[in-house]
């Protein structure tokens, strides 16, 4: 802005008292003052209207942006399910030659997994050593919990041993 020194201001006010007058300079000076206060409170209300209208095109620019991708992933989707539905029809309907039903395993295969499901292999099993277990207090065997409970109780003593 403007360059006011201290020389410079003295000058100003120097004039200021010898034209207006020593009465009336107070008054002067405070009604430059809230003019002065109106302009900055002007210039900043200004500031505030340009920054928020940038923001409202920035957010704008980026919900366009948005719709854009939203638009570009339904009709990927749209795509791909068309696809699908496509090659459906043509499996269900027998126009393809078959090799899709050919990947799948046959019904001893399946049958044989699953009858072998449940089954414990001795890799798994043995891949922790019993002493291992027993000294770290692993279960090496699955008991109920009423049988856990029942080691834990105290054994009843016959009535000799208390004499």
């Amino acid at each position: 802005m403007i360059d006011l020194g201290l020389s410079k201001m003295a000058l100003i006010g120097v004039v200021a008292l010898v034209v207006i007058g020593p009465k009336d300079l107070p008054k002067v000076a405070r009604m430059a003052g809230s003019l002065f206060g109106r302009a900055q409170r002007y210039i900043n209300e200004v500031k505030s209207e340009v920054s928020r209208e940038i923001e409202l095109d920035e957010l704008r620019k980026m919900h366009k942006d948005a719709q854009d991708a939203v638009q570009d992933v339904e009709q990927s989707i749209g795509q791909s399910i068309a696809q699908t539905e496509s090659d459906l029809n043509a499996a269900w309907h027998g126009d393809d030659t078959g090799s899709s039903l050919a990947s799948l395993p046959a019904d001893d295969a399946i049958a044989i997994k699953s009858k072998n499901f449940r089954r414990k292999k001795l890799a798994r099993s043995s891949a922790i050593p019993l002493w291992y277990k027993s000294r770290n207090g692993q279960r090496a065997h699955v008991i109920s919990g009423s049988a856990r409970m029942a080691r834990h109780r105290a054994k009843p003593q016959s009535p000799a041993s208390f004499f």
